[in-house]
């Protein structure tokens, strides 16, 4: 079997679209997602430096990214979006719920572009297509991000896998879906009560075994790699999360990983 840190999804030479989680979690969210003409940040939950640090890590350089998608208004999601927007004179592209929620958190940002859920909007080659969750944020957005055939699908703060988020995601090549919390784990571990039922809530967080029924509706012939992200940190491990998922693949040709909060990924290449 091919080692999953040497493993590319099609090019070794790593032409054409790369992407890495640079982190994933309660503690911080950042997505990473080129076409090398185009490169964006969807999401920057992390400091400015942290972020900058995780993307030397994997030879990537924030003087080339071309803009900042932000799903939500959330801390995790939001932390480091206005000092990057500053130093490298980026545009932020958010829903109109997520500006008003986030405005006190985000700063002087110089160029902001408004979204609408339902609605794809164009950042070079890429269409992108937010759409709702149900995550209990002002206006939490999913994503979908499309070139020349090949669909990628992020939703990662989504409480309830409802029949839009389904229609979404489906022929997606790369799938990044949240596997927040392990039943178990949740009910038995050190939250309040009242945390509890918000997690496991319509506006809370998906748990593995949800993810793993959302997946096996969403398999397809051409579906490539699985992601499992914003795992937590408390009530889940990534074993926990990858094991409750890998049996709906059955012999499936896509392959699976675990995203992690401290870690990037490996930088992926299609």
């Amino acid at each position: 079997m091919t080692d999953p840190e040497q493993q590319t999804l099609s090019d070794e030479r790593g032409n054409g679209i790369q992407l890495c989680l640079l982190a994933s979690g309660s503690r911080g969210n950042a997505f990473y997602l080129s076409d090398r003409d185009t490169s964006l940040l969807v999401d920057a939950g992390l400091s400015g430096k942290e972020i900058e640090r995780r993307m030397a890590l994997r030879n990537l350089r924030p003087q080339d990214l071309t803009a900042i998608v932000v799903s939500h208004e959330h801390m995790d999601h939001i932390q480091g979006v206005g000092v990057l927007a500053r130093r490298y004179h980026l545009p932020i592209f958010l829903s109109s719920g997520t500006r008003e929620a986030a405005r006190g958190h985000l700063g002087k940002i110089t160029e902001i572009e408004s979204f609408i859920c339902g609605a794809s909007f164009q950042i070079g080659r890429w269409a992108i297509r937010p759409f709702a969750t149900s995550h209990d944020a002002q206006e939490s957005a999913g994503f979908t991000f499309q070139q020349h055939g090949m669909k990628i699908g992020m939703a990662t703060d989504l409480g309830a896998a409802t029949a839009l988020v389904r229609e979404h995601l489906k022929d997606c090549r790369i799938l990044i879906l949240e596997a927040n919390h392990d039943l178990e784990m949740l009910e038995s571990g050190p939250y309040p009560w009242h945390l509890k039922q918000r997690i496991k809530s319509r506006l809370g967080h998906l748990s593995n075994t949800a993810s793993r029924d959302l997946i096996g509706e969403l398999l397809h012939d051409r579906l490539d790699h699985i992601i499992l992200a914003h795992l937590s940190q408390t009530n889940n491990t990534p074993e926990r999360a990858r094991d409750a998922v890998a049996p709906v693949l059955n012999g499936h040709r896509a392959s699976l990983s675990v995203a992690v909060q401290d870690t990037p990924s490996r930088l992926f290449h299609l």
